[in-house]
Parts: C-alpha cells; sequence; structure tokens
C-alpha cells in the first residue's frame, strides 16, 4: 500500500514538473496607429485618453485652408479651360463658314478641329483635378476605423498634424491576446493549435487558449521566440498590458 502510494505521489510530481508556466501581457491584435492624410493644423479634439469610441466616431479634425487654396486653383483652372473652348469653338465655327467660301485654307479648319480635341481632353482633366480636390474634405474628418479604446493620444487643438505621424492609437478590446516567450529549448512542447491555460491573476481569470501565433524571429540574448495566445475573452475588465501567465501541460 505504501509502495503504491509513493508511485503515485512520484507520478504526480513528475506531471507538475512537466507543466511549463511562461509569463506574458494582454495585447490588442489589432492595435491602429490613426494618423492624417494631409497636413494641417487640429482645429478639433473629440477624444481624450482611455475614451472608448465605435466605428465611425470623429475622433479629430483638420483645418481646410489648404484644401481650400487647391480648390479655388482648380476650379479657376476650369473655368480658363472652358472660356478658350467657347473661344476656339466660335473661331472654329467660323473658319469652317469661310472654308465653304473658299476663302480660308482646309488646313486651318483642321489645326482648330485638333486644337478642339485638345483642349476637350484639358477640360476633362481639370475636372478630375477639381473633382480629386473635393473628395479630400473627407479626409479632414478623421474617425475611428473599428470599436476600440484610445489609448495614447499625440496631438491638441492647434498642432500641425503631420501625414505618418501617429496623432492616436486605438486598441481593438474585442480581439485580445496573450503574447509571451518561450525558449528555444521549449519550442518543440508547441505547435499552431495547442491548448494552453491562460491565467489573469488580477482579475483571478482562468481559460483555455490556444497558441495561435510562433514568430519565427529569435531573440539572441535570450534564444527565445514570440508567441501569441488566443483566448475566449468574456469579461469587459480585461486590458491590454495586464499581467498574464501560460501553462503548457
Amino acid at each position: 500500500m505504501m509502495k503504491t502510494f509513493l508511485i503515485l505521489l512520484t507520478l504526480g510530481a513528475t506531471l507538475i514538473a512537466e507543466t511549463l508556466t511562461l509569463s506574458g501581457s494582454v495585447i490588442s491584435d489589432n492595435q491602429k496607429m490613426i494618423t492624417s492624410r494631409f497636413m494641417g493644423f487640429v482645429t478639433d479634439v473629440r477624444v481624450s485618453d482611455g475614451d472608448e469610441v465605435k466605428a465611425g466616431d470623429l475622433l479629430y479634425t483638420i483645418d481646410s485652408r489648404e484644401i481650400d487654396s487647391a480648390k479655388i486653383q482648380a476650379e479657376l483652372s476650369l473655368q480658363m479651360y472652358q472660356n478658350q473652348h467657347n473661344n476656339l469653338l466660335l473661331n472654329l465655327t467660323r473658319h469652317k463658314r469661310l472654308f465653304e467660301q473658299d476663302m480660308v485654307a482646309k488646313y486651318k479648319v483642321e489645326e482648330l478641329e485638333l486644337a478642339n480635341i485638345n483642349m476637350q481632353d484639358m477640360i476633362m482633366i481639370a475636372k478630375a483635378r477639381l473633382e480629386e480636390v473635393k473628395n479630400q474634405y473627407r479626409y479632414l474628418n478623421i474617425v475611428a476605423p473599428n470599436d476600440g479604446v484610445v489609448v495614447s493620444k499625440n496631438i491638441k487643438v492647434g498642432e500641425m498634424a503631420m501625414p505618418g505621424m501617429p496623432a492616436i492609437v486605438l486598441s481593438d478590446l474585442s480581439n485580445l491576446k496573450i503574447a509571451a516567450e518561450i525558449s528555444e529549448d521549449n519550442l518543440s512542447r508547441i505547435k499552431h493549435g495547442t491548448k494552453v491555460i491562460v491565467k489573469i491573476p488580477s482579475l483571478k481569470i482562468k481559460s483555455i487558449g490556444k497558441v495561435s501565433a510562433i514568430i519565427p524571429n529569435s531573440n539572441p540574448m535570450t534564444h527565445s521566440f514570440k508567441i501569441k495566445i488566443s483566448f475566449k475573452n468574456n469579461s469587459k475588465t480585461i486590458y491590454p498590458g495586464m499581467y498574464a501567465t501560460i501553462e503548457i501541460p
């Protein structure tokens, strides 16, 4: 009886020892850097750090003076080409009438006809340019691309919005994962789809997760690989940055 107990105790200790525990952090797998497409002064900011937003909510707006100037120039160019075209049509009509009376050479009429075709092309280009400028107004109102939480706001009213410079960082709380690192010695213990136990101690949450990504880029200092664990999130109190553990049987 004592021998059986010792065997079971040894087996239990072995099973416990075989469980690998990793430290990790909660991350949003859909975190976006919101930036503007055009340079301009910020005229309004509607969000602050920590605000929850819905897809389509207005985040901030940019002054329209740059586009207003481009629109005026495009309208003037179009008007100029249209005026030139009207004069050209009058001249072409007059030359056709004179040609019928043998008062001008045929090549004069042909030159005006060719000029008319070229001018029509110029008008089409000018109209397209004006339409392009008008479409730029919609990029002055920067909206949230999806539901999420503002985790960083790096812009204020009166500052210059620069294309490519992150103004707001938005985290999608509906797509949370656990990020951790695993040593190359233990890498063989997991693969895509491996089920693990996920714990978030501060919230006393325990859940089943699975390996969703193994990033094949070893850290040369620690000889470890980054992994991501997906898990079912039924709590609205889990946020990116929270400490988590991963238990790999």
